[in-house]
């Protein structure tokens, strides 16, 4: 019975196991299939060989620099000022009986600003010519003595210490004479004084003193101030190098201090585009400046429209010479680090190297290159961000624009 029973497990696990196997190899279909696929598929490409492929090279604008004729400027900052500040004081003593103008208005010169009370001078004037009209009869009278005196010492009625008396009353009433002239002289400018006029053309400035107030008593009072805004003077200073370069060239050329006042400036404000403002040199200082090395030089500007005011920060900039074939390229692709300047050129193989520059004046967008290129290198123009020095690139060859005239 004990090994009937052991013979039927032993088939029974037999069948089992060969259901197991049967199960796992009959045919997969769905979604088991084709992952079993993928395995394969998988182990198969696992025989192949892996190659990175390197991406293709970025397109990146270049340009060979502009060649162009410059005008080379010296530049500076300077401040506006004007060509005439004058305080306008009350010479004489009174009240002011008068103000002719609103604060701030543009006068002409000879306009009256300021009346003082004129009525005591007036009576001045009028005292000093009934002087002068009492000094002539003196002198009418004195002189006709004297003609008598004369004759009569002639026929040797008179003696001679009464010609003398006659001749010195006679010089004594010349003298008066010519002493009351003097007072009308004086008594006419003092009164000329009671009118404070403007000496030049200009704007006056707010009024320190009202209608009724005692001026010149114990000395000037100072009632305003009027400013001269047309012309107007630009101070500004230059190197001592800059100095020494215009004073060569100007001896190479047979320019005098006089032909100075003939060169062109070009002035600036800080919020205008450009040097709008057109004037020429006025004065450079005879001496250079120890403390700063620089020398002090100003010029003159028309300023009708008064759009200068003295006191403005300003730039400005005078031409020197015209210099051809200067490379220029844009401003934006100038690079810098801490060895100075530099742009990006494609070399002959289409890499990027980093040359250095040395950096001109600005022509509109354009920046002029004294040194560091050549007129056939290719400059990197575009995708400055995204390139590197050493970086090999598919190059796109462009054309610099000339710069823009910059409007006033």
């Amino acid at each position: 019975m004990s090994g009937d029973t052991e013979t039927r497990a032993s088939a029974d696990a037999g069948v089992q196991q060969k259901s197991a196997v049967a199960r796992l190899f009959r045919p997969m279909t769905g979604i088991p299939a084709a992952c079993a696929l993928v395995g394969v598929l998988t182990l198969a490409a696992c025989g192949e060989k892996n190659a990175f492929v390197p991406p293709p090279p970025p397109k990146i604008e270049v340009a060979q620099p502009l060649k162009k004729t410059v005008t080379r400027y010296l530049e500076a900052t300077g401040n506006t000022a004007a060509v005439n500040t004058t305080t306008l004081v009350a010479r004489v003593q009174g009240f002011i009986q008068a103000i002719k103008y609103n604060d701030g208005d543009l006068v002409k010169a000879g306009d009256v600003l300021f009346v003082i009370e004129q009525k005591p001078y007036q009576l001045s004037l009028e005292q000093a010519e009934a002087g002068q009209a009492s000094a002539q009869a003196d002198t009418k009278k004195a002189e006709a003595d004297y003609a008598r005196q004369v004759d009569l010492a002639a026929k040797n009625i008179a003696s001679q210490a009464t010609l003398d008396q006659a001749t010195a009353s006679k010089d004594a009433a010349i003298a008066k004479q010519t002493q009351s002239e003097v007072d009308i002289e004086q008594a006419k400018l003092n009164l000329s004084y009671t009118e404070v006029k403007a000496p030049f053309d200009g704007i006056v400035t707010a009024r320190e003193v009202s209608l009724g107030q005692l001026v010149g008593a114990g000395g000037p009072t100072t009632l305003a101030t009027i400013v001269q805004l047309n012309p107007i003077y630009v101070n500004f200073a230059i190197s001592e190098t800059d100095v020494q370069d215009i004073r060569s060239s100007m001896r190479a050329q047979g320019l005098t201090r006089e032909d100075m006042k003939k060169i062109p400036i070009e002035v600036g404000l800080q919020s205008e585009q450009g040097y709008p403002h057109k004037g020429t040199l006025d004065y450079a200082a005879p001496t250079i400046t120890a403390a700063t090395g620089t020398l002090l030089v100003r010029g003159v500007l028309p300023n009708e429209n008064r759009s200068l005011l003295p006191g403005y920060f300003v730039r400005v900039r005078v031409p020197r010479a015209e210099q051809p074939n200067m490379l220029l390229v844009p401003d934006r692709v100038v690079g810098s680090d801490q060895s100075g300047r530099y742009v990006l050129v494609a070399n002959k193989d289409n890499d990027l190297e980093q040359r250095k520059v040395v950096l001109g004046q600005q022509v509109g967008d354009l920046r002029v290159i004294d040194k560091g290129l050549q007129p056939d290198d290719r400059v990197v123009i575009s995708g400055l961000m995204s390139v590197i020095p050493g970086q090999k690139i598919d190059p796109v060859a462009k054309t610099i624009a000339p710069p823009a005239e910059t409007a006033p």
